[in-house]
């Protein structure tokens, strides 16, 4: 009498399962709460390109203070750009970090920076 081979099964055990949806749970935890910081981002992104339109210091800073209350950016004021002119054209530039809480004591920094093109 010959005995036939079982094949071994393949897959995932139960344990494996919930570790991975653990991970995947907490990944996506943590990109829910950095999108809104991106679109953010963008959205201070777009306000220096129109705010650089303006042709003094004053006025650029205006400009961008009116745009923050349209996009209703909160992380970076009219007050932080650094606003000068290279050759005849005027460049803004920003720089601001948002932390946001993970778990306990530890914190996500995200850095944006940028310029107006």
């Amino acid at each position: 009498m010959t005995m036939l081979n079982k094949s071994k099964q393949r897959g995932i055990s139960f344990i494996g399962l919930l570790f991975v949806g653990g991970v995947v749970a907490m990944g996506g935890v943590v990109a829910a709460q950095v999108f809104p910081t991106v679109l953010e981002f963008l959205a201070v992104q777009k306000a220096v390109q129109r705010a650089a339109a303006g042709q003094s210091v004053v006025e650029v800073r205006a400009i961008f203070d009116k745009q923050t209350e349209v996009d209703s950016i909160s992380s970076i004021k009219g007050k932080d750009l650094e606003v000068g002119k290279q050759g005849d054209k005027v460049v803004v530039k920003f720089e601001y970090q948002r932390e946001i809480h993970l778990v306990g004591p530890a914190f996500l920094t995200l850095k944006y920076t940028g310029q107006s093109k």
